[in-house]
């Protein structure tokens, strides 16, 4: 399929960080794909908590299930705007590479750890992993991804890290944070897959859990709507079926909305090629009724189930392990293997160390160091 003018043409990539060859057979961006996919990260998100602990129950949804449906859902949405869904898929699989173990409740006391030594962002943790992290290339470390690639990876930087991104590459991923440019048309995107992919699933994992009712949801218009429309139709349907058709209904029309949206964004504004997209307004949306009915289904998803007691207990519980680990590494860092214990960048080789653990690594570690088993992982 031919790409639009203005999309991601892998043909005039900005290139890698170090220079390569180009392979025969596959694209840049069909190769950062594959580079991404054969990653130690990658495979350790199989293990990283979305919402719920894996001991919780094995059909939850797990950083890397989530990243393939952000790529599903790209590639749905990209092929009919005509974007390059290489690329799409590349950034969608590559987003939470950095993310911590027990999701944002790691995030956020990795953070608060690392406060005094500039702060911890799981956006540019996610680049730090394939620019720096990764090893198994005998020429550099890290994955040595396109540029394109690594500027979708990064969707936030604060003002403080773009600089330094910048002093140390410049024009480079974080000039956009200080240009207040936009990414591609491809990042963009999978910026908001993954906000459809979250909802979505975090309506299924929390009704299979119990935490929320399908009669609590019946106050959210996204979900009513639907659910409505499913018992017309099928008035006999009931449990998982009677959710699972819901939801599908759901993405349906977000991915619909995405797509017929963005497609009169970009007939009005008229972009001649990806750098006219640059200096835009962002161009990949929801309509004004979409996403208030997706900012109603978030604020739902924040107060009833993120902040559920029972959800809350287990944050609890990992933000100390987190913060105990910390501590336990910054106290003894010959607890840590070799390689980050000689560091001279201590506390940041602390939160490469732990943002690279999976839960149940995490839970083991923190049973070692401390003689405390706080989370059955």
């Amino acid at each position: 399929m031919a790409l639009a003018p203005y999309a991601s043409d892998p043909a005039r990539s900005r290139g890698r960080r170090f220079e390569e060859a180009p392979t025969p057979h596959r694209s840049a961006f069909q190769r950062d794909r594959d580079r991404i996919v054969h990653s130690t990260a990658f495979r350790r998100l199989v293990y990283k908590t979305q919402v719920f602990l894996n001991h919780e129950g094995d059909l939850f949804r797990t950083r890397m299930t989530h990243s393939i449906e952000v790529a599903q859902l790209g590639r749905s949405i990209a092929r009919p705007l005509g974007l390059d869904e290489d690329l799409v898929e590349a950034i969608a699989l590559a987003h939470d590479l950095g993310h911590t173990p027990f999701g944002h409740a790691g995030q956020d006391a990795l953070d608060e750890c690392m406060g005094p030594y500039g702060g911890f962002e799981h956006n540019l943790q996610s680049l730090r992993v394939v620019d720096q992290l990764e090893e198994r290339y005998p020429r550099f470390d890290g994955l040595n991804l396109s540029f394109e690639t690594r500027e979708g990876i990064l969707k936030h930087c604060s003002h403080a890290n773009a600089e330094r991104l910048e002093a140390r590459e410049p024009g480079g991923v974080g000039r956009r944070f200080l240009d207040r440019t936009q990414p591609s048309l491809e990042a963009q995107l999978c910026n908001l897959a993954d906000e459809i992919a979250y909802n979505a699933h975090d309506v299924d994992d929390g009704l299979r859990s119990g935490l929320i009712t399908r009669e609590q949801l019946e106050s959210v218009p996204l979900f009513e709507g639907y659910l409505r429309e499913v018992v017309r139709a099928h008035p006999t349907l009931a449990g998982r079926r009677l959710a699972y058709e819901v939801i599908r209904l759901m993405l349906s029309a977000q991915v619909h909305d995405v797509i017929d949206t963005t497609g009169q964004a970009l007939r009005d504004e008229a972009p001649r090629d990806a750098d006219a997209v640059r200096a835009a307004t962002p161009l990949v949306r929801f309509s004004a009724d979409m996403r208030g009915r997706s900012t109603e289904l978030k604020r739902f998803l924040f107060q009833n189930l993120y902040r559920h007691p029972q959800v809350m207990e287990t944050t609890g519980l990992a933000k100390q392990m987190v913060r105990e680990l910390f501590a336990a590494y910054l106290a003894c860092p010959a607890d840590m293997p070799a390689a980050y214990a000689s560091q001279d960048d201590l506390p940041r080789a602390i939160a490469d160390y732990i943002a690279g653990m999976t839960d149940r690594f995490a839970g083991r570690e923190h049973e070692r160091l401390t003689g405390k088993r706080l989370l059955a992982t």
